[in-house]
């Protein structure tokens, strides 16, 4: 029975071992980096919607700040985030018998340019784009807007963050 337990002590600490840096939220930073360098993301978009840049850039934010221990600085973070919304689009998707839209759809696209300071080859510059689908005779504002942004955007921030630090 002790040689078991001993046996499944070394496993067990070889497994933990094995496994190298990682954290719960799946991320995979160098042990170096600290802080987060975000910056605001202007709409450049042919459609410009104008609160959508600050509830961009916020959301990227809050996606670092609450799945990271890392801090939140205004200029030369160990990990730096910048780029511009490309573009913000509704499409009508099907039609009715009177050729009306019977359903549409939001779309957003973000250019993002990602810049690891401590480990270069981790940088990239990259397009994530997601959709939000809606009925054809709402009028996209209020709470629609409102859900609409909040899928769109957790999409497109989760995305970043997995091509950045969790290297999904």
């Amino acid at each position: 029975m002790k040689k078991l337990s001993i046996l499944l002590l070394f496993v067990l600490t070889f497994t933990i071992q094995s496994c190298g840096i990682y954290s719960f939220t799946g991320t995979n930073l160098h042990p170096d980096v600290k802080t987060v360098q975000i910056d605001y993301f202007p709409n450049n978009a042919i459609l410009v919607e104008p609160t959508l840049s600050t509830v961009f850039t916020l959301a990227l934010q809050d996606k670092f700040l609450t799945q990271t221990n890392l801090e939140l600085v205004k200029s030369n973070g160990d990990l730096q985030f910048e780029g511009e919304i490309t573009g913000y689009k509704i499409n009508p998707m099907t039609a009715t018998a009177e050729q009306t839209a019977s359903q549409n759809r939001i779309t957003i696209t973000v250019n993002v340019r990602f810049y690891n300071n401590k480990l270069e080859e981790d940088n990239f510059e990259q397009t994530f784009s997601f959709y939000y689908d809606f009925d054809g005779d709402q009028s996209l504002t209020g709470t629609l807007l409102t859900d609409a942004y909040d899928e769109i955007l957790e999409r497109i921030t989760q995305d970043i963050f997995n091509a950045s630090v969790a290297k999904w």
